[in-house]
């Protein structure tokens, strides 16, 4: 099996992990977000290529998963007391799409490995956050950072199979364009935000 970290481009700065545990709650809320945003684009890939009827089976169980997963988040923001609130999106999803190319059979390659390269983040800070999170959320990301890696794996093998001489060094340059993101300061804390910026004293 393929880790998550060996398909990305560049790890999570430390300074990521220290901004986003100084502002765990809004990170949590952000979280709910993205299990909702992972549930959504699991539902338009399929109705993107409704003829491809192993995606399709697949992908349904995956959105019924990562619906799941906001139900568990939304307990733990329950339990702590953290309430939900609108946030502006990140830039980090928005700006990977736009790398995506838009004629077929190349749309699709890329849909599945940016959906790839989301998971494996997200398994990678789910592994690096629960060590360090009260015990409810502890447990709770310890769980999903397992469910995060075999979604990815899932991605990567359809890619595998539609593209198999071109899927790897596609998923070079998305990689490389994802490691930009997840590495360039930001004002606000995100799950896939990159570090927080530092602010003029």
């Amino acid at each position: 099996m393929t880790s998550a970290e060996s398909i990305l481009a560049a790890p999570t700065p430390p300074e990521w992990l220290a901004g986003a545990l100084a502002r765990w709650e809004e990170l949590l809320i952000d979280h709910a977000n993205c299990e909702k945003k992972a549930a959504s684009s699991a539902l338009a890939l399929m109705f993107a290529y409704p003829e491809d009827r192993a995606l399709a089976t697949a992908l349904a169980r995956l959105a019924r998963e990562e619906l799941r997963h906001f139900e568990q988040v939304a307990r733990a923001m329950a339990a702590t007391g953290v309430t939900f609130r609108r946030q502006r999106p990140g830039r980090y999803a928005q700006a990977l799409r736009a790398q995506l190319r838009t004629s077929e059979p190349q749309r699709k390659l890329d849909l599945l490995l940016a959906s790839a390269l989301i998971e494996a983040r997200s398994a990678e800070r789910f592994r690096l956050l629960a060590p360090h999170l009260p015990a409810p959320l502890a447990a709770l990301y310890g769980d999903l950072g397992a469910c995060e890696a075999r979604h990815f794996e899932q991605y990567v093998q359809f890619a595998r199979a539609l593209a198999p001489q071109e899927w790897a060094a596609r998923l070079a340059e998305l990689a490389r364009c994802e490691a930009q993101l997840v590495t360039t300061p930001e004002r606000v804390v995100r799950f896939h935000s990159g570090p927080l910026a530092q602010r003029a004293s």
